[in-house]
């Protein structure tokens, strides 16, 4: 387990839509051990669900479980590619994406759960490590994504573990 200190970001280094997932977090500096216990809680809260809670969504048109999964994985690996751009200082201008675009063509709900979680773990394993390779002078550079106001290496990161709290919240909530 990686012991690095990152501190939260600043208000001003990223959008502020994004203070919604960096909120969740505790100010500890504990980032990348929060990433990795994280998936672990995730994946230990999913298999106590039932098989059919898995594919069906708790409401007309809601993502599934399964579907909320590979959307954690996807934004993940979205968020992670900026990160390295931004890192890099690679001063492009990247689009956005449109996450309910991403859902049917994912095909989550006829994936086997353990090859979710197989995908899940490997991307975040990859995370994990691409972020403890970056300096503090890295995690401090920024850049602009889907016509956002500029953000933070270090708030994206931030972004990856509040968002997948956010939709560990929503899982409990409904669906047990």
């Amino acid at each position: 387990m990686t012991d690095r200190k990152i501190p939260k970001p600043a208000s001003g280094e990223f959008p502020p839509y994004a203070s919604m997932y960096i909120n969740l977090l505790p100010d500890d500096g504990h980032v990348l051990q929060h990433l990795e216990q994280n998936v672990a809680r995730v994946q230990q809260h999913i298999e106590t669900l039932p098989a059919e809670k898995l594919v069906t969504p708790h409401a007309p048109n809601e993502w599934t479980v399964k579907e909320i999964l590979v959307h954690i994985i996807d934004d993940e690996r979205i968020y992670a590619y900026r990160a390295l751009r931004f890192a890099r200082e690679d001063k492009t201008i990247l689009p956005g994406f449109d996450q309910d675009t991403y859902i049917r063509p994912s095909k989550a709900n006829q994936r086997d759960l353990q090859n979710i979680f197989q995908e899940y773990r490997a991307v975040r394993m990859s995370t994990i490590t691409l972020f403890e390779s970056f300096d503090d002078e890295a995690l401090m550079r920024s850049g602009i994504a889907d016509g956002n106001p500029p953000v933070t290496v270090r708030a994206l990161l931030y972004h990856i573990a509040g968002h997948e709290l956010h939709h560990l919240e929503s899982i409990q909530t409904n669906y047990g």
